[in-house]
């Protein structure tokens, strides 16, 4: 058995409690909302979702998310980008950070990835980069991971693929320079965190907020709450083991 050298962590549902659905429905009402003056609600959530699938089903590798997002999103729209980009900016600076109140930061997270580092392994957040950076580290904000030195955090300007393809986990791998069998990919989704097993990772599931669709299945190798994986990590034992 390879020794592990690397854990990725899976962020909303993982190291951050929250109701996925909830907070879909108050990001996109909410977002909806901030745009109207420019462009019609019920066009513009048609245009994020289809700008959304479409970077779900890209396996192009040469185009990040963010790029393949707006060649969706604003042709379907029919609009520049200048004339609609300041006000999501300006929404993710002032709207976004009030929607912590949809979740309830579990102080257990902070001492799973504090003991990672400790205990000499490389840390990356492997959250699905559908959202641009200012989100997603608004979010490590909220679940109290701010003055965390991850090694890489997959966000849509820096990632050319999304869960559950194999390319999305192999990216970060190579980011972090550590071969995909040699590393952990912890989350709460049976389908797309656990996909990581595609490529060799082993996989952890944390069943606080466990998501389930039912198929397809893949490899779990080994599962509990964050407290569990907490003292498995300390007790250097399962998948933590240093042998």
């Amino acid at each position: 058995m390879s020794l592990q050298t690397a854990i990725l962590f899976d962020l909303d549902g993982t190291l951050l409690p929250m109701d996925t659905d909830a907070f879909v429905k108050t990001y996109m009402t909410e977002l909806a909302k901030r745009v109207a003056h420019i462009v019609d609600s019920t066009e513009f959530t048609k245009a994020l979702w289809a700008g959304t699938h479409a970077m779900m089903k890209n396996v192009d590798g040469e185009k990040r998310n963010d790029v393949v997002f707006q060649e969706t999103f604003l042709k379907l729209l029919n609009i520049a980008k200048e004339d609609i980009w300041p006000t999501l900016d300006e929404f993710y600076e002032i709207v976004f950070p009030s929607f912590s109140y949809l979740t309830t930061p579990n102080p257990i997270a902070k001492e799973v990835v504090e003991l990672a580092l400790l205990q000499g392994y490389k840390v990356a957040i492997a959250t699905n980069p559908l959202f641009p950076e200012v989100a997603i580290y608004e979010r490590i904000r909220w679940a109290g991971l701010t003055d965390i030195p991850f090694s890489f955090v997959t966000v849509y300007e820096n990632s050319y693929f999304t869960k559950p393809h194999p390319q999305y986990f192999q990216q970060i791998c190579d980011a972090l320079e550590v071969n995909a069998t040699d590393s952990i990919m912890v989350g709460n989704d049976r389908q797309e965190d656990m996909a990581a097993s595609l490529i060799g990772m082993k996989t952890y599931l944390v069943e606080d907020w466990a998501i389930d669709r039912g198929e397809p299945k893949f490899a779990i190798d080994a599962q509990g709450k964050l407290q569990d994986l907490y003292q498995d990590l300390k007790e250097q034992r399962g998948l933590f083991a240093k042998k």
